[in-house]
């Protein structure tokens, strides 16, 4: 892919070129560098002639002084220039001049990663479908392009038309990662905005978040202007449209917006007015915690009476009746899922009590067959991927499963695109999946049995039995699989050695099926995640296990695996005892992410640039106490730091499956 300058030569000539990309020589080196870039190399690749020349003549109108200082100070100098230029097949490009308003849709990770996550590809496609409205791409600047923006003072910029965020009317950024917090206010700072919400005016953007960190928004409560739970799809338009009606209310005669103490205090009222009108979006500025005796949280109070108490979820009711993207922006960088996604299914059936996704997706919603085969169809014709992904919590509980997949096979397999299901759950309809599936190019099966032993999965709510993985996994193996990956936590409530022993014992047997039926052992990798109790979950009361507990029980892992085919792969247990600390953390954590980011915490989701010691340097001199934060449990009648947010199930149904939760690990430890 594009991890040269001569590649970025490619792209950003073609950029320039008067005559379109596909009317260049079939043999030049530009053609073929950027057809097999965008996937296309078995492919024509046709443009309509309309959009090309209004695609060129906009991207080369637009912040043009911007691009060439790029071009010659600072792209020459980064690694893979190409994920910064844009230009890839499928944006969509608008005359800012002819719009209503403009949203950047950001991911606060690198462009390999944000490209890879369906929900940007999904408000980014339902934005620009609006002819008032665009919505144009920005990602977090590895850093040594950082360094290169503030070398040169320049700000950070969306990749459809190189324009300055802070040039937008709304910036929304998806909070997936708990770890990715620092990386927030490197774009915000990177985007010459104030790092404080309460410092902006008028004349700044809005700064919206969205995504499951927004489930405990405390975290970072200071930074953003609004934080929405629940689907975005209903409720990002409804804010860019009422945000944009208040400043137009305000705005001055030469088009500008006031600054200073006004604009301050006009920006104070507006977002009064978002918080009165959207139950879904919660404002932080107007929710003031209160902290108890023992430290941790008393109450959150409202600083106005207009204001909810509480901030309910935006749900989207007819998950069929919302267009799926389509046109989907085919990268020149290899990403980490380069691959048409279609969602199916939104929401779980099953209720696993670790499980934060389940309680927060109700309710479930599915789509249509014919919307799904339409949909992946479509999308195959404008990016040319030869493999598609069906994509929910739980696939192979979609009510049409059987019939979806014999649908998919029997439009897609003739083209030789590959069907993945990435969230298969295991029950006795595994057993028929790996044949329902077919293997075509796919080689490995994964599932997330998430523990090894049937006791150890009733406490945890997750209704599957060790009998029908195995004899799914057999029924893969007879069907072409040679790999197998399984998905596993260690920490949980109530855990034993011998559940341990069961994660071993589990992955060998499942090896040792691969060599019954193929006459040599098959690759296991077991991957085990530490777990972390999560907000608006029964076990949100739970404390985390210590570092120690996980270091011994990865050893115990590692010592106990006897097959060489088998492979133990543990999480890393810094990343996840930080995770811990922000997702349960209240609104003095903020002041830990701010130290850390300060003292140059980057990239933190990546290995090799996680510093913990700057994060636990950082969360002690923010006067947070891990214990208490991270280990300890919570009572049941203690207030939580989220408990402001709403879910649908509410804090009643969680406090029963708590107390069940309980009563079930004092009978196992009863009878052990």
């Amino acid at each position: 892919m594009l991890d040269s300058l001569f590649d970025l030569d490619c792209v950003l000539a073609a950029q320039r070129s008067d005559q379109p990309f596909y009317l260049t020589p079939a043999n030049s080196p530009m053609r073929l560098r950027m057809t097999r870039a965008a996937g296309f190399a078995l492919m024509d690749v046709r443009l309509s002639l309309d959009h090309s020349i209004h695609f060129w003549c906009q991207f080369f109108m637009i912040h043009h002084e911007l691009r060439r200082k790029l071009e010659s100070r600072v792209l020459p100098h980064v690694q893979t220039p190409a994920q910064y230029v844009g230009g890839e097949r499928n944006i969509v490009v608008k005359d800012h001049r002819k719009l209503r308003g403009k949203i950047a849709v950001g991911f606060p990770d690198a462009y390999t990663i944000g490209m890879s996550h369906h929900g940007l590809q999904v408000l980014y496609s339902m934005i620009n479908r609006r002819d008032d409205w665009c919505a144009e791409r920005v990602f977090m600047p590895w850093p040594d392009m950082e360094a290169k923006l503030r070398e040169h003072n320049l700000p950070l910029y969306t990749l459809e038309t190189f324009t300055p965020l802070s040039e937008f009317d709304v910036i929304g950024l998806s909070l997936q990662y708990e770890i990715s917090s620092p990386n927030v206010l490197t774009m915000v700072d990177l985007g010459g905005l104030p790092l404080d919400a309460v410092d902006r005016t008028m004349a700044d953007p809005l700064l919206v978040a969205g995504g499951p960190c927004c489930q405990n928004p405390e975290p970072m409560a200071d930074v953003f202007d609004v934080m929405v739970t629940g689907d975005g799809e209903p409720a990002l338009p409804e804010i860019c449209d009422l945000w944009l009606s208040l400043r137009e209310e305000v705005r001055l005669p030469d088009g500008s917006y006031a600054t200073g103490e006004e604009g301050r205090q006009q920006r104070e009222d507006a977002l009064a007015r978002v918080a009165q009108q959207l139950p879904f979006a919660y404002v932080p500025r107007f929710y003031e915690p209160q902290y108890s005796d023992n430290n941790r949280i008393g109450s959150i109070v409202r600083t106005r009476d207009d204001v909810p108490e509480t901030i309910a979820p935006s749900v989207i009711s007819d998950l069929d009746g919302m267009p799926l993207p389509t046109n989907p922006i085919v990268p020149y960088v290899n990403c980490v899922h380069d691959r048409i996604a279609i969602e199916i299914m939104r929401g779980c059936p099953h209720l696993c009590r670790f499980c934060q996704s389940t309680v927060i997706k109700r309710p479930l919603r599915i789509r249509e067959v014919d919307t799904i085969v339409d949909a992946a169809l479509e999308s195959y014709r404008s990016t040319g991927f030869n493999e598609i992904s069906i994509l929910s919590l739980s696939s192979s509980d979609y009510p049409h499963f059987a019939e979806l997949v014999k649908r998919l096979h029997e439009v897609f397999v003739p083209l030789d695109v590959n069907i993945s299901v990435p969230s298969l759950r295991v029950n006795d309809q595994l057993r028929t999946l790996p044949e329902l599936l077919g293997s075509t190019r796919r080689k490995s099966l994964t599932l997330a049995p998430e523990v090894a032993r049937d006791d150890m999965r009733q406490q945890i709510r997750k209704k599957i039995k060790n009998s029908d993985l195995i004899e799914g996994c057999r029924a893969a193996f007879q069907n072409g699989f040679e790999s197998v990956k399984l998905y596993f936590m260690c920490g949980l409530p109530g855990e034993r050695p011998v559940d341990l022993d069961g994660i071993v014992d589990l992955a060998e047997t499942i090896s040792t099926v691969g060599k019954e039926v193929n006459g040599r052992y098959a690759r296991v990798t077991a991957s085990v995640s530490n777990f972390v109790p999560k907000s608006h979950t029964p076990y949100q009361w739970n404390g985390m296990q210590s570092r120690e507990y996980f270091r011994w029980a990865h050893d115990y892992l590692w010592k106990r695996r006897k097959i060489r085919s088998v492979n133990i792969k543990c999480h890393d247990i810094e990343t996840s005892l930080l995770e811990g600390v922000i997702s349960r953390g209240d609104r003095r954590t903020g002041k830990a992410i701010r130290l850390a980011w300060e003292r140059g915490a980057r990239m933190d989701g990546w290995t090799e640039h996680l510093d913990s010691e700057r994060w636990w340097q950082a969360i002690e001199d923010a006067g947070i106490d891990v214990d208490q934060q991270v280990h300890q449990k919570y009572e049941m009648m203690d207030k939580l730091p989220w408990d402001h947010v709403n879910v649908k199930f509410g804090r009643t149904y969680l406090e029963k499956e708590q107390t069940r939760a309980t009563i079930q690990l004092t009978d196992m430890a009863n009878a052990t």
